[in-house]
């Protein structure tokens, strides 16, 4: 009977429990999270929902207006315009997601080490990352593609090469700010290791604010990874991406403007769905920091 009843209770108060978080989460992060995670479905799906082979041509039908037989239209080469559109976001949303994983893991663990370290590392660590975050991403994409030859691996690595400098830059003052608490003065008087700290303490503590820079970042990177391929430094023929579609459809765009319309809105909207989400977790933050220092 007491088994039952506290089984019975944990599965009633279970829902209320999901409610509660819903509830907390900001408005900005429930529709980017809905919408993100639609695109994402879309995505993961394409095999099944996409109607046409993206890289088959059929020139009797090229440069058709939308229709019931293809929803956006076909391109200069007879081209399902969805189809390329579906696809194409594979990639530019792989890239920017590895990127952006790879650029917050390099970074968490800089600023946590030169924050825990101080002394010459700090200083000599901070001086590398004010040195890298002077230039572009572009600039620096540039230059290793025209070193190592375009391609997806080309451009994470030149992604993440100067990506990386912001998250270490706000996780060494999120370090700083952790390290001062009591329960880190408790770990080190128990003579636990540095990186035993950084691992079981420090980081657990920073994660939302990372993970709100990482969504902020991802829109970032999604459109260079756009810029790039639009200047044809991506994804090479005969794959393509909504930077490679922007930069076939630009000669057409006064005769048929969906051909850049679709591309850039799968950019604008994927970009602003990832930006909401990283807006909403920044405005709980502070919502949570606002009432700890009131009570």
């Amino acid at each position: 009977m007491t088994d039952t009843t506290i089984i019975n209770s944990t599965v009633i108060r279970e829902p209320g429990r999901v409610r509660r978080w819903l509830a907390d989460r900001h408005l900005l992060t429930k529709l980017g999270a809905a919408c993100f995670l639609t695109i994402l479905l879309l995505l993961l799906l394409t095999p099944l929902i996409s109607p046409y082979d993206p890289a088959a041509q059929n020139l009797l039908q090229k440069l058709k207006w939308p229709s019931a037989q293809h929803w956006l239209g076909t391109d200069q080469f007879g081209r399902d315009v969805l189809s390329r559109v579906i696809h194409g976001g594979l990639f530019s949303v792989a890239v920017a997601s590895i990127t952006i994983i790879l650029c917050a893991v390099i970074g968490i663990v800089i600023g946590a080490v030169s924050a825990r370290k101080g002394g010459i590392v700090d200083e000599m660590l901070m001086r590398l990352v004010d040195l890298l975050i002077a230039f572009p991403d572009v600039v620096v994409a540039m230059f290793f593609i025209a070193t190592l030859g375009p391609g997806p691996v080309t451009l994470i690595i030149a992604l993440t090469a100067v990506g990386w400098t912001p998250f270490a830059r706000m996780m060494r003052g999120l370090t700083l700010e952790v390290s001062s608490r009591e329960f880190i003065e408790a770990a080190e008087a128990l003579a636990c290791s540095r990186w035993f700290i950084i691992w079981r303490h420090i980081i657990p503590n920073t994660l939302g604010p990372v993970f709100a820079m990482a969504f902020l970042r991802f829109g970032h990177k999604l459109i260079t990874v756009g810029g790039l391929s639009f200047l044809g430094l991506g994804v090479q023929p005969p794959a393509s991406d909504w930077g490679t579609m922007l930069a076939d459809a630009r000669n057409y765009m006064d005769r048929m403007p969906w051909l850049v319309i679709a591309p850039g809105l799968a950019i604008f909207i994927t970009a602003l769905s990832v930006t909401m989400i990283g807006k909403g977790l920044e405005f709980e933050r502070n919502r949570e920091r606002r009432e700890s220092e009131t009570t």
